[in-house]
């Protein structure tokens, strides 16, 4: 990939033009630490959300047990699925700290 893709200043004509990212962002590597910092929040957001459509499925269910049943599966699934997303972070920054890639833990 050229360098000229990833560029935060452009000059053109004479003309300096600045990118919307900070000049820390110096590989791809800071790119993803910095939509990750951005993405985990707005999975915690998506988790209220699924576990209140969950809720609401629940208490709408009147007794029903395929209804109860599946607001069951949406409460565990985005459970699931936001422990699977917390645990993979912590694994990648528990391995750059040992092989000194990264600054550390979190």
């Amino acid at each position: 990939m050229s360098k000229s893709l990833l560029a935060q200043s452009l000059d053109i004509n004479g003309t300096s033009i600045q990118g919307p990212l900070d000049s820390k962002i110096t590989n791809l590597g800071d790119l993803v630490n910095r939509v990750l910092t951005f993405l985990l929040p707005l999975a915690g957001i998506v988790l209220l959300f699924v576990l209140i459509w969950g809720g609401y499925d629940y208490m709408m269910s009147q007794g029903n047990p395929e209804k109860i049943k599946t607001a069951q599966a949406k409460i565990t699934t985005g459970l699931i699925g936001f422990f699977l997303l917390i645990s993979s972070y912590l694994i990648v920054r528990v391995i750059t700290a040992i092989f000194g890639l990264g600054t550390g833990i979190i």
